[in-house]
């Protein structure tokens, strides 16, 4: 068996824990933001995604949680959801266009026509319309 580096461990330490808090408070958001990024370091996509759906019906309002579930769809290649939770997020005022351009777990959105036709519409507000990079 191949032993598991310092980083590997920590990493499940942190699942560990914050599945236990989020066992114990399933709606406590401050765990639930960390459990859904570490499953997403680990690669458990389709766990990343059900903290980051649990997030949405928390937090509907934030354009963080929807600009996360946009990444979360994006890795799992489920390019159109990816797309109206991206939408979504900048509805709700997400504005960092310069991130979202270099945000690995976007990539897979990124390759798509409709991520560019999106991107487009965007670029092409009113100036006093667009939102800040």
């Amino acid at each position: 068996m191949p032993k598991r580096s310092k980083s590997d461990e920590l990493l499940e330490f942190e699942i560990h824990f914050y599945e236990k808090l989020v066992s114990a408070y399933p709606d406590f958001t401050e765990a639930l933001i960390p459990l859904g990024d570490a499953y997403t370091r680990r690669g458990l996509y389709e766990k990343g995604l059900q903290m980051d759906l649990r997030l949405t019906q928390l937090r509907g309002n934030d354009p963080l949680t929807w600009y996360n579930l946009a990444c979360s769809y994006s890795l799992l290649k489920r390019l159109d959801e990816s797309l109206d939770a991206l939408r979504r997020a900048f509805e709700l005022g997400y504005r960092d266009a310069t991130d979202m351009q270099k945000d690995p777990d976007l990539l897979n959105l990124r390759q798509s026509p409709k991520y560019r036709q999106f991107l487009a519409s965007f670029t092409s507000l009113p100036a006093e319309s667009k939102p800040s990079p």
